[in-house]
């Protein structure tokens, strides 16, 4: 069975946007070239439901979590999204298909703190000719700290785990707007009912890399 076809059947993909976002934007394309080359067909590693290092301690996520993390967050076409931990580009890619849809002119800011890994996942990205249509923007340092500079956003994706949720980031985000992150071993979701109330909703089982900051 195919990776997205088995995403679909088992309930981590269900909206077509985002499912569309998935048959357009190859994993293959985000993967180091000695993972990419290995297995054939469905058979290959970049058709596994699993994390793949990527270098440097990180990893591409396991795509069933990524499914299950963007249909919490629920990008939209027009959106201005900040993407943390970008690593590979394969996020960025996903959430740059989806805002770009229908020219309603949106915008992925995606940060990863390794420098290394920051120029991989730029070249990945560039596949696909988002940073050349001046929908993403991909810089290498600590989006913690360096996001305000964009900010607002009308939602957030962070691909690795925090100790807790960045008050910056609540700022950053418009009312009514999302934040996905995962705390722990939980993903957490964030959204702004107003200016100064935030809904919380943990979904708990699951296994990420650490966030990194300058601090580290």
């Amino acid at each position: 069975m195919g990776l997205i076809k088995k995403l679909i059947e088992e309930g981590y993909l269900k909206t077509p946007i985002i499912i569309e976002a998935f048959r357009e934007i190859k994993r293959s394309d985000f993967l180091p070239e000695n993972i990419r080359k290995m297995g054939e067909g469905e058979y290959s590693l970049a058709e596994a439901d699993e994390a793949l290092p990527i270098g440097f301690g990180q990893t591409i996520s396991q795509p069933a979590v990524v499914a299950f993390m963007l249909e919490l967050l629920s990008p939209k076409p027009g959106e201005k999204i900040l993407d943390i931990g970008s690593g590979s580009g394969w996020t960025t890619a996903l959430l740059s298909y989806i805002v770009s849809r229908k020219n309603e002119g949106g915008e992925v800011i995606a940060f990863e703190l390794v420098p290394e890994l920051a120029e991989k996942g730029n070249a990945n990205v560039s596949k696909y000719n988002f940073i050349e249509k001046g929908v993403a923007k991909m810089f290498a340092g600590d989006g913690t700290a360096e996001s305000f500079k964009y900010a607002p956003f009308d939602k957030i994706l962070a691909s690795a785990s925090a100790k807790e949720l960045p008050e910056a980031w609540i700022s950053q985000i418009k009312v009514n707007g999302n934040i996905v992150m995962p705390i722990g071993s939980s993903i957490w979701r964030f959204t702004k009912i107003s200016e100064t109330e935030v809904k919380k909703e943990e979904f708990p089982g699951f296994i990420f890399v650490p966030l990194i900051t300058k601090d580290f």
